[in-house]
């Protein structure tokens, strides 16, 4: 018995050995097995490698890489783009440094118009800003081009109509995509620009982004049908700046409408049956979503003029006058002409802002 115990201690000591050689064998030299909390560190590595590859997007994973890769970004691209556009953002004044010449504007008249109103804007704000000033009419007066240096015939209808209205917007906006310049501005011949202002507003903004800025004259969103077909008709509703009190439209937004070129512009006035301020707002607001920026500093004879303060006539952008509610609209200010010899109230309003123009009377106290 005895005999048999020492057989197997001594099986048992050599089994031992056997076991610490081969463990030697293996275990390179330099190498000391990994300690616990290595080893530790090592499993919750390879845990969280494997949790990763649980969670991976399907594209992420196969042996593709880089081109299952390339189709995930592109579906979060496509989900970004069929975002709502934001709205644009408050403007941080000033967002660049812009000078007249960086603006294109562009009045709006007819032949029957160049002496009643024209002659009036040509002795005021136009007489200092006729590089940057294009005149858009529809008959050709060789007098008026003596006076002015940007003059463009049209060739439109002098007809008050949608149809005559689009067509000369749309020659005023391919002329402004040739010229090159940051902003598009839209007045009408019986507005007095503020030159000065103007420029001051649209530096508030980047010409890069999408701007359009002007003042509704009504106080809801206009609703229009949008013709699909002959037989197809879809309603729609946006807010327009009305032309009568001028708008302006930046070069980023400019570049996106697609009827900037070709004649596109009279087709979508037809397609919605309106005029050409209101197609500009549906074309920006509706098609592209761009939404309107208001700004109180235009002005149009279809408001109460006389309630623009006297303290703040020299800070508006655009002045207007005519009739309101069957009474003389114009703002109401103390100037250098009386009402009968400056019922407009432009010259007064020139005088105010340029007393150095020869014709203003000297000393004057406003």
């Amino acid at each position: 018995m005895l005999k048999s115990c020492g057989r197997k201690l001594l099986l048992s000591l050599v089994g031992s050995m056997f076991t610490c050689l081969l463990v030697l064998m293996v275990e390179p030299p330099g190498r000391p097995g990994l300690a616990r909390g290595e080893a530790g560190g090592a499993q919750r590595a390879l845990q969280s490698l494997g949790a990763a590859a649980a969670v991976a997007p399907p594209a992420a994973q196969g042996p593709p890489g880089l081109r299952s890769f390339a189709d995930y970004f592109g579906r979060l691209s496509r989900a970004r783009r069929e975002l709502p556009p934001a709205p644009p953002s408050p403007p941080r004044p000033p967002a660049e440094d812009i000078s007249p010449r960086d603006v294109f504007i562009a009045v709006k008249t007819t032949k029957k118009f160049h002496k009643a109103r024209l002659e009036l804007l040509l002795d005021t704000w136009i007489s200092r800003n006729r590089d940057m000033t294009f005149i858009f009419t529809d008959g050709e007066d060789e007098e008026l081009k003596k006076q002015a240096r940007n003059v463009i015939n049209t060739n439109c209808s002098a007809a008050h109509s949608r149809q005559a209205l689009s067509c000369k917007m749309a020659v005023e906006y391919d002329k402004f995509i040739e010229s090159g310049r940051k902003w598009f501005c839209h007045v009408d011949d019986d507005n007095y620009v503020n030159v000065r202002m103007l420029v001051k507003l649209l530096s508030s903004y980047p010409h890069t982004q999408d701007i359009y800025i002007g003042k509704p004259s009504l106080d809801r969103p206009i609703q229009a049908t949008e013709r699909i077909s002959e037989n197809k008709m879809h309603p729609v509703h946006f807010w327009f700046a009305t032309g009568g009190a001028g708008f302006c439209i930046s070069r980023g937004l400019g570049a996106h409408i697609p009827w900037a070129l070709g004649g596109h512009f009279m087709s979508t006035a037809e397609k919605i049956r309106l005029p050409d301020d209101c197609t500009i707002g549906y074309i920006i607001e509706s098609v592209l979503g761009v939404k309107l920026i208001r700004s109180n500093l235009f002005h149009s004879h279809l408001e109460n003029l006389h309630q623009v303060p006297k303290s703040e006539i020299h800070k508006q952008v655009t002045l207007s006058y005519g009739m309101f509610e069957n009474k003389r609209n114009s703002i109401h200010m103390k100037g250098a002409f009386s009402v009968e010899e400056d019922p407009s109230r432009f010259r007064s309003v020139h005088c105010l802002l340029y007393p150095d123009t020869p014709w203003c009377p000297t000393n004057m106290v406003y």
